[in-house]
């Protein structure tokens, strides 16, 4: 087997990360291309719900991934094989990604063409939530076996996200999971962000979350 294309992003030597997203944010805008970070912890369904994704808006427009982890390059190669542009990121034992790391990414990745890139974020529910990548939006993925009190004990990341999906549906019947509660305590945290139910799995719910993604896409471009 090929060994897989890797960048290895360096941690960013500067400080003021928060001009440097917004520098990468208007770059990306007059490009036309829409950056979404998507996060969550490990084992939600993140890597499935961007698989399905990918095959349901492939046709409709052109889609890149940049997959973010600290070793490994097993997502990207899953990605690839749907037909879209991947590469793989290795973060250097960093838990998160910042936005000079995600610039390098971009510029190696290369995102001419392209109406959305999709960032898949170190699985954590802390340390990418402290970090502006540049992206157009944030979404993160919380899988229902996690709980549904997760707003409360991680604040910053639901604080940050504009739409989170709640994956794994299916199961819900053998867990104390409360989808009401689970919305209430995400409107806590930030009362303009989009609850999704979804399963990545059967599909239930994916449709609502396609139109998200067409909309924000659409008027990104706009």
């Amino acid at each position: 087997m090929d060994k897989f294309r890797v960048i290895e992003v360096k941690q960013s030597i500067f400080e003021n990360n928060d001009k440097q997203a917004e520098e990468l944010r208007k770059e990306l805008k007059e490009q036309g291309v829409y950056l979404l970070n998507l996060m969550s912890s490990p084992g939600s369904g993140k890597t499935t719900t961007l698989s399905r994704t990918i095959e349901a808006l492939r046709d409709e427009m052109k889609i890149g991934v940049m997959e973010a982890d600290i070793d490994s390059d097993v997502d990207a190669r899953t990605i690839e094989q749907l037909g879209a542009k991947a590469i793989q990121l290795h973060t250097g034992g960093m838990c998160h990604l910042d936005a000079d790391m995600t610039r390098q990414g971009i510029e190696n990745f290369g995102v001419d063409g392209l109406d959305l890139v999709i960032l898949e974020n170190v699985g954590n529910l802390v340390c990418p939530a402290e970090f502006d990548t540049g992206a157009s939006k944030n979404a993160m993925v919380l899988s229902v076996p996690e709980g549904h009190d997760k707003p409360l004990k991680y604040p910053l990341m639901f604080s940050v996200c504009d739409v989170v999906l709640v994956n794994k549906m299916d199961v819900l019947p053998y867990f104390d999971f409360d989808m009401e509660k689970c919305k209430e305590y995400v409107h806590m945290r930030n009362p303009k962000a989009t609850v999704i139910p979804i399963c990545a799995k059967t599909g239930e719910g994916m449709e609502q979350w396609f139109d998200w993604l067409r909309r924000e896409v659409a008027q990104w471009n706009a």
